[in-house]
């Protein structure tokens, strides 16, 4: 049984989502205040979080921001949950490594379809997997959903990690911002295509050295996109 936590401060909310998801064979825990959110996923591990951007104590976008960077959970898929329609709030949460978005209000048969479809994105891209893939000083352990460099951990998001992946498998050729778009994050996305610009930046401080000298793993392709190089 697949476990939800929703964090969401409006109770009537929380509750039609409880019910409906554990209608559909799911566990579902929750929290109403971001001030203690972190602890609760801590604690919780879920397999998937459902995250309201407005909440008491801290928001959401800072929540998403600390799961993200903390290598334990960093790997959970997260589904934004917000009152605020704006394209400025969909590419911001994003770009801070939620996996889907949803504006309130929303039908409950589509956010039941959102989380299917995301943890069955997780599943496929699990079962599909090497055992391990060499490339350079980096080790991936696809069925672990873990990357090594020189041996360190690396905390890598659940997208930087598939970004990664995906850029290795297709090593040597030339991966447009829309394809990458389309691959990594599966969904009609509306807007700009920076976002694929901020994973690889965040992408490239953890798996390259910072130094001109330094090993260099995702080229830019100007006007194009981005090519992974393999010494």
């Amino acid at each position: 049984m697949k476990k939800i936590l929703v964090i969401e401060d409006e109770l009537n909310i929380f509750e039609l989502i409880k019910f409906n998801l554990e209608t559909h064979g799911f566990e579902v825990d929750g929290v109403q205040d971001g001030a203690i959110a972190i602890e609760k996923v801590l604690k919780y591990q879920p397999d998937l979080i459902i995250l309201d951007l407005m909440l008491p104590g801290k928001d959401g976008i800072s929540i998403c921001r600390e799961i993200r960077a903390n290598s334990t959970v960093s790997y959970i898929p997260i589904i934004m949950l917000t009152a605020r329609s704006e394209e400025f709030d969909k590419v911001l949460g994003l770009e801070i490594g939620a996996d889907d978005y949803i504006t309130k209000p929303f039908g409950i048969k589509e956010l039941c379809a959102r989380v299917k479809a995301v943890l069955r994105r997780t599943e496929v891209l699990l079962s599909k997997e090497e055992d391990t893939i060499k490339v350079g000083d980096l080790l991936i352990e696809p069925k672990a959903f873990m990357v090594y460099k020189d041996g360190d951990k690396l905390g890598l998001t659940l997208k930087e990690y598939e970004l990664l992946v995906y850029l290795v498998k297709h090593r040597g050729e030339v991966l447009t911002r829309d394809q990458l778009l389309d691959q990594i994050w599966g969904f009609d996305y509306y807007g700009e295509t920076r976002t694929v610009d901020v994973h690889i930046r965040y992408l490239r401080k953890k798996i390259e050295d910072q130094s001109d000298e330094g090993r260099k793993y995702i080229e830019t392709v100007r006007g194009v996109g981005y090519r992974f190089v393999e010494e």
